[in-house]
């Protein structure tokens, strides 16, 4: 989406972290901002925040309740029209062995961080094949990419959405639509979800990725990982070293294996 002036945008988990740097950007470049968010109160002060760039739209929106999810839909088509960027932003995670996982985290960390993005999408793209345009950006993570302890039901939701976004790249471009797809694959961001995190390599800051995510979608790419390095470090040692080797440089040079030994996160929104 080159122009992002005039254009619609919805993002999801929008009141908070990234989201809501992302907001801001969108608005500077003159879109027509809709946020959906869990926290009411957040959503308000976000509105309140950026009253003086442009209008927010803010919708009370549990995406990881279908009901909610096809309700606020089509509450926004009614209200204000065809959303021409979906930025799936939303997610959680829960940093514990997968023994010490509750029944209940699994499945809330795979409703909103996989299912959601493709029944949120689902609502929207219908649209954007009928005009013939859009742009959907899918917030994955280099967890997607790396196997990681303490991490396994984030991984395996992330690993979904790396998956199902690129096949959704590729049913666009075989049914011969205008519709872009933007998969984002970030390592541990410094917005309080990855609280306690120690990491060798450099944690991100939000301001800066979120500006990498927006000018992404500006420039219609395809699959990227911020920062770069990490895709192809990950995917080149997988194709080259045995999964022994592999594992001795992920653990012991990369320190990855050991990066949510102190993880303490903060309360899910």
């Amino acid at each position: 989406m080159k122009k992002l002036e005039g254009k619609t945008v919805l993002i999801t988990g929008g009141a908070s972290g990234i989201g809501k740097i992302m907001v801001r950007l969108m608005l500077e470049r003159n879109a027509n901002l809709i946020i959906w968010d869990i926290n009411q109160e957040k959503i308000d002060d976000t509105q309140t925040e950026f009253s003086n760039i442009g209008k927010v739209v803010g919708y009370h929106v549990d995406v990881s309740n279908i009901t909610q999810i096809q309700e606020t839909a089509k509450k926004v088509k009614q209200e204000i029209g065809v959303v021409d960027v979906l930025i799936n932003n939303a997610g959680i995670i829960v940093g514990k062995y997968f023994s010490e996982h509750s029944v209940s985290e699994i499945s809330k960390t795979m409703e909103i961080n996989a299912n959601a993005p493709m029944l949120i999408t689902r609502e929207f793209l219908e649209d954007m094949i009928n005009q013939n345009s859009g742009h959907i950006c899918n917030i994955a993570s280099s967890g997607g990419l790396i196997s990681n302890p303490r991490m396994s039901v984030y991984a395996a939701s992330k690993w979904s959405l790396i998956g199902w976004s690129d096949s959704l790249r590729l049913e666009m471009k075989q049914m011969n639509k205008n519709i872009h797809i933007t998969t984002i694959m970030p390592y541990y961001i410094n917005t309080g979800m990855f609280d306690g995190v120690r990491s060798k390599l450099p944690i991100l800051e939000p301001e800066a990725t979120a500006l990498t995510i927006v000018r992404a979608i500006e420039k219609n790419k395809k699959i990227l990982s911020i920062p770069g390095y990490i895709y192809r470090l990950t995917r080149f040692g997988q194709a080259l070293m045995s999964i022994n080797v592999f594992d001795w440089f992920a653990g012991n040079v990369l320190g990855i294996y050991k990066t949510m030994e102190h993880f303490t996160g903060h309360n899910k929104e």
